[in-house]
């Protein structure tokens, strides 16, 4: 795969966070507990592992499934695969829900002192990232598609 723009690289790299971090959420049906833990998942989720292992999976699962339809439409939007129906509104979407999560990083960390820690602040950075890396990259690949045209 060569990647012909800016815009392409950077929903590449959005694509390329989102599966890994779908890979990630996967991990933990397999690792359990620890691995959730590990990943800050919620306490409620831990629980529900333990005493529905297939319902915690499933949820995992579906959770997972957002992430690897975070990276069709960034892929579709980069130009790697086909364009995927709803292109527009779903980058939009993503890009707005990933820099609210990168920016709901500080409060929730003046709120939640106790759960700070690097990996915390690291995953809030590369969403914020990534939601500016998603729309700034795909009106970078539609306007170097319009210039082509001209």
């Amino acid at each position: 795969m060569k990647i012909t723009s800016s815009g392409s690289f950077m929903l590449v790299s959005v694509a390329a966070l989102a599966l890994f971090t779908a890979l990630s959420h996967m991990s933990c049906i397999v690792l359990g507990p620890e691995c959730y833990r590990a990943q800050m998942a919620p306490e409620a989720l831990i629980e529900l592992y333990k005493s529905a292992p297939w319902r915690a999976a499933l949820e995992t699962t579906l959770v997972s499934l957002l992430f690897v339809a975070t990276a069709v439409f960034c892929l579709s939007g980069a130009g790697v695969i086909r364009k995927v129906p709803m292109l527009k509104p779903a980058i939009i979407t993503i890009s707005v829900i990933c820099t609210l999560r990168g920016f709901a990083t500080l409060p929730l960390s003046v709120l939640f002192p106790e759960q700070v820690t690097a990996f915390s602040i690291i995953a809030g950075f590369l969403w914020f990232l990534a939601g500016t890396f998603c729309i700034t990259g795909y009106r970078l690949v539609n306007q170097e598609s319009t210039e082509r045209e001209s």
